[in-house]
């Protein structure tokens, strides 16, 4: 599997640590996806609140930063798979992660597996689908050794 990182990720302690072949791999698993016969790639973008909001406009017509956008590509020769290129806002990430008393890496897996089912085609657009799709982000934080990415922390 081939993983490719751009951005400035050591601005941000923790993802460092962060498994995203592992996460990619539980997340092609969960898909019946046999990852042993074939090369995978991944490219992943960090970016910052204004390039998000810029991209996000221009491809959805939102004009505000997001947490992950997914761009499928979707190039499939003898052996080889290309699935397309994840955005992760890394300013937004973090403001999640700590809104929703999430450690960064557990956030950031969560977005890269969230990221790389819209790849793979699944989608969250009405409630059949989200459901879907979420049940299986939960399978596979579970397996990566992460609580629910959708259960709200306790307010005491």
């Amino acid at each position: 599997m081939e993983i490719d990182i751009a951005g400035e990720a050591a601005r941000f302690e923790g993802i460092e640590a962060v498994d995203v072949e592992a996460a990619l791999a539980a997340v092609l698993d969960t898909q019946g996806i046999d990852h042993a016969e074939d090369d995978f790639s991944l490219a992943v973008c960090l970016v910052e609140r204004d390039e998000s909001a810029a991209l996000n406009a221009a491809w959805r017509d939102k004009p505000y930063a997001t947490n992950v956008l997914s761009f499928p590509a979707d190039v499939v020769l003898p052996g080889f798979r290309a699935l397309g290129d994840l955005v992760i806002c890394m300013p937004v990430v973090a403001d999640e992660a700590a809104s929703q008393g999430k450690t960064l890496a557990a956030h950031f897996t969560h977005m890269i597996v969230h990221g790389s089912f819209h790849l793979l085609g699944h989608d969250h657009i009405d409630d059949d689908e989200a459901e879907i799709m979420e049940a299986a982000e939960r399978r596979v934080m579970a397996e990566l050794g992460h609580r629910d990415p959708y259960a709200l922390p306790d307010k005491a």
